[in-house]
């Protein structure tokens, strides 16, 4: 009898968590956010990327969408729906970002970097809400309008962009031939040719 009212109550809340999912207006979230959303399932995954920004690593430009892509997705969940992030800030920008997230009720759960030795250092800082979909969405871009984050979205390329790696043609296979060698010299088992 016990099993039988445990599945009935889990049954009902599954039915009234998809009625509730089907309730969400994701156009007005879209509207708040200034972009469509790249949609997955339920998940509504918004980009923020920082193509403000123009950041080195060792001399190397980094691209925004390689290392500084800030996410926002969105889940419908029980009362509403849950989001989840990854926002893209100069260290400047991360006190202010983060006192209007907080006061607009979104939950900071990490502040870090993932590229050391970046200049200018860039930090990313995870995000989490729960609540009606458009509140979260607002508080987002009020925290976002803190920092210098295009809130518009970007018209995509008129063509792909090319891969500029500036290495020699064939460098890559003949450091792995070196590679292989030392390593077959030391007797690690490695195979010393490569085709």
């Amino acid at each position: 009898m016990r099993a039988a009212y445990v599945l009935t109550i889990c049954a009902m809340a599954t039915i009234g968590g998809a009625a509730k999912a089907q309730e969400v207006d994701w156009k007005k979230v879209d509207e708040v956010l200034g972009r469509s959303a790249a949609v997955s399932g339920d998940v509504h995954r918004y980009g923020f990327p920082r193509s403000d920004l123009t950041v080195t690593l060792d001399g190397v430009t980094i691209r925004p969408a390689l290392a500084l892509g800030g996410w926002t997705a969105f889940k419908p969940a029980h009362g509403g729906a849950m989001v989840m992030g990854d926002l893209v800030l100069l260290e400047t920008e991360i006190n202010p970002v983060m006192a209007k997230l907080i006061e607009n009720g979104i939950e900071i759960t990490a502040v870090h970097n993932h590229v050391l030795r970046a200049n200018p250092a860039t930090f990313y800082m995870h995000v989490s809400g729960h609540g009606d979909p458009v509140k979260l969405a607002t508080a987002i871009r009020t925290g976002l309008a803190a920092s210098k984050t295009p809130l518009t979205a970007s018209p995509p390329p008129a063509s792909q962009p090319t891969i500029d790696l500036d290495t020699p043609p064939n460098s890559i296979r003949s450091s792995v031939r070196r590679v292989r060698r030392m390593a077959a010299s030391m007797g690690s088992g490695c195979p010393a040719a490569i085709p």
